[in-house]
């Protein structure tokens, strides 16, 4: 396992009358190689619960263990988990300082001590891979638009070639031609590399799109982790926490209401096209009008 939670708990200003329980009693594995989503309401510990993962906030108890090794250990090095565990910002600005884009990207190869030539082919590698234009490179990062801060900042994680990358709403801001050209760069680079990603996200859209597993975070604590279609099956009870479903599941019941022989539990869109489809295939075939449902006269 690469990432495995024991108990952890996390209480911002402990000891005073000020204090909040972020996290409470998370216990949690992360498999090499997976991709997670991880959604959940403004304040329901999602980013708190990231932060843990490269060490950046430190549990008020309990165990995180990173390929085995407790980082809470004297002799554990942080900065090695934080080279392994990239954590990529939900404002890109938190991350870019340097005089241009390409330095920027280079900082973090050079800070773990490697050659300035090593550090510059590993920039270049990662900026290709997020496919930001070359003619950006020289620019100033704070001169480029929203989407290509946020691939300068993944490419700054990226360059460091971690073994996990935490993006904490990469798309937040975005248009939606911004979003799918990101979303599709991460999946892209997860394919190509085999590195762990986890996605912190507020649209259902995306989770559903993307990831493999999904994990719903309220008021500190995990309320469901798993598959995608598992997760989105308990919609109403994520509409309570102030959640939704992808809009897909909401039509699938709609139209399963209606008679249509549907699979609610299909989250994107691919897989809504193809059991509509077949379900108004099987209906031609027995001679059931698809647009009758199956107790009354009522048109769909």
């Amino acid at each position: 396992m690469a990432i495995i939670f024991d108990h952890v708990n996390h209480i911002y200003g402990e000891d005073t009358p000020m204090a909040v329980k972020a996290l409470d009693d998370i216990c949690l594995q992360i498999p090499d190689g997976q991709f997670v989503g991880i959604i959940g309401h403004t304040g329901s510990g999602k980013s708190t619960l990231v932060q843990h993962m490269n060490g950046l906030l430190k549990a008020t108890s309990g165990h995180i263990y990173f390929n085995g090794e407790d980082i809470y250990d004297k002799d554990f090095s942080l900065k090695k988990l934080r080279s392994k565990v990239g954590l990529v910002f939900q404002y890109p600005e938190h991350q870019l300082f340097e005089i241009d884009v390409f330095s920027d990207v280079c900082f973090g190869p050079k800070n773990l001590g490697l050659e300035k030539k090593e550090a510059e082919l590993r920039a270049f590698d990662a900026l290709r891979k997020v496919g930001l234009p070359m003619e950006l490179y020289y620019q100033s990062p704070f001169e480029i638009s929203g989407g290509q801060k946020r691939r300068a900042a993944i490419a700054g994680v990226l360059a460091m070639e971690p073994e996990v990358l935490v993006l904490d709403e990469p798309t937040a801001g975005l248009d939606p031609k911004g979003r799918d050209e990101i979303l599709d760069q991460i999946r892209r680079l997860r394919e190509e590399t085999g590195m762990t990603v986890l996605l912190v996200s507020h649209s259902m859209e995306d989770v559903a799109e993307y990831v493999d597993r999904i994990i719903v975070m309220n008021h500190g604590r995990i309320l469901y982790d798993g598959e995608p279609r598992e997760v989105f099956s308990h919609y109403k009870e994520l509409e309570e926490i102030g959640l939704a479903a992808p809009q897909v599941t909401y039509v699938l019941h709609e139209l399963e209401g209606r008679g249509l022989d549907v699979d609610v539990n299909a989250t994107t869109i691919e897989e809504a096209a193809e059991t509509i489809w077949a379900a108004v295939k099987r209906g031609k075939k027995s001679g059931m009008s698809p647009g009758r449902d199956k107790t009354s006269s009522g048109k769909f």
